[in-house]
């Protein structure tokens, strides 16, 4: 088995509740479709912020 290989949003967002939107909507983006949609984490940085990755599997 492969690890996953993770794609960092583009932003760093201050509080948990900013990155648990953007997480609910790359979420919601595979919703319905044909794919299985990705893994989606949200990652504390060392000075309290926070940032959204998700997995890309080929």
């Amino acid at each position: 088995m492969r690890t996953p290989r993770w794609i960092y949003f583009k932003q760093i967002f201050s509080s948990k509740f900013q990155a648990s939107c953007t997480k609910a909507k790359i979420e919601d983006n595979w919703g319905g479709g044909y794919e299985v949609g990705p893994s989606v984490e949200i990652r504390r940085l060392k000075n309290d912020r926070y940032v959204v990755r998700y997995t890309y599997d080929e």
